[in-house]
């Protein structure tokens, strides 16, 4: 009998599969639960807002059609709210399918990116599936050391990956130190800086990179539409880049990669201010809800500005984490990033927040 796996490349038999949150009908068929709360993705607690939930219902009609695979729509919505250039934007199942296409047209076998220690999970999948080589740089208090990654970017380097703010800790850096580590790489060293939490930032020293596009023709920003405008399960997200960098994604981008109900309630929830703003603000008062909760309880957190919090529960996080799941509350263990005390918890409603705390109390 053949055996398949040996057939696969050796970059992708060394994989380990991304691991997305616990779905609800999982730990449903799991336990036979039915009052289950999810703190587990980054979810926004709130849902789609009323602008986006009207534009989903009328693009139904129309769902025996192919979507435009341009996205022309939903690209000038992006290109007036962020006043860039229709040229300049590349559309994405989601921004990891973004991330992925970066990795596909820049790096392969013979070229190295560069990220950060506790990064976001896909960097180092997306890299070594194409055969490109990581190469990580130790992490500061949780967070990107820029210094380290510098000094890691070398003649085979093709792509810098940064979060920021980073997934899964929540740490952020300012405006001055991102903005000279991007002046300072090479020109043929593509810097792709990660927005998915842009957001929900309420620091005065933080920027978004997308400031600064057309001074740095190699710098790469990627946005989502499924964090505070709640859209996950859309899957629709996008980069804006010089014109020569979007030309070549475009080039391995699959044809119809977002959907047309996607594209169009996209296009209505860059326009819904006022959605955006309550989810911001929701944010922000359960943040203070949990690292209260969590400081009462004698627990340790990473400081976080995006919808997120990772606490560290002083023991391995995994039992823990299985005891919450007995409880109906689901949250994230992030051992897999080498945080093996940590547990990332989602930002939820008032009420989901003080039963993951009434949860903890019961599982520890």
């Amino acid at each position: 009998m053949c055996d398949y796996r040996a057939l696969a490349t050796a970059a992708t038999q060394g994989l380990t599969p991304y691991q997305p949150g616990k779905p609800i009908s999982e730990l449903q068929r799991e336990l036979g639960l039915s009052d289950i709360v999810k703190l587990a993705s980054n979810e926004n607690p709130l849902g789609p807002g009323e602008a986006a939930r009207t534009a989903m219902q009328s693009a139904l009609k129309d769902v025996a059609l192919y979507p435009d695979g341009n996205g022309f729509e939903l690209k000038r919505a992006i290109a007036e709210r962020f006043g860039v250039g229709l040229r300049q934007i590349t559309l994405g199942n989601g921004s990891n399918d973004v991330l992925d296409l970066i990795a596909r047209a820049y790096l392969g076998p013979g070229r190295e990116a560069v990220f950060s220690e506790y990064a976001f999970a896909v960097y180092p999948i997306s890299t070594q599936a194409v055969g490109a080589t990581a190469r990580v740089a130790k992490a500061i208090d949780y967070g990107h050391d820029l210094a380290a990654m510098r000094a890691l970017v070398g003649t085979d380097t093709r792509v810098v990956f940064i979060a920021n703010p980073n997934n899964p800790t929540g740490t952020w850096l300012k405006r001055d130190a991102l903005r000279a580590f991007i002046a300072d790489l090479p020109p043929d060293v593509l810097v792709v800086v990660d927005e998915a939490y842009v957001e929900y930032v309420d620091e005065a020293e933080y920027a978004s990179a997308l400031d600064w596009v057309a001074e740095f023709p190699n710098l790469v920003v990627t946005r989502t539409f499924s964090k505070a405008y709640a859209l996950a399960g859309l899957r629709v997200g996008f980069a804006v880049s010089a014109p020569a960098v979007a030309d070549m994604l475009n080039r391995v981008r699959q044809p119809f990669n977002v959907n047309q109900v996607a594209m169009v309630a996209a296009s209505a929830a860059l326009g819904d201010v006022d959605h955006l703003q309550r989810s911001a603000e929701l944010n922000r008062a359960g943040m203070k809800q949990l690292v209260s909760g969590f400081a009462a309880r004698g627990f340790g957190h990473i400081p976080s500005v995006g919808n997120f919090v990772c606490v560290d529960v002083a023991r391995p996080a995994g039992p823990v984490f299985e005891a919450l799941l007995r409880e109906g509350v689901i949250v994230r263990p992030v051992g897999n990033y080498g945080m093996p005390n940590h547990l990332r918890v989602s930002i939820g409603l008032p009420d989901q927040n003080a039963r993951l705390l009434s949860a903890l109390d019961v599982a520890l």
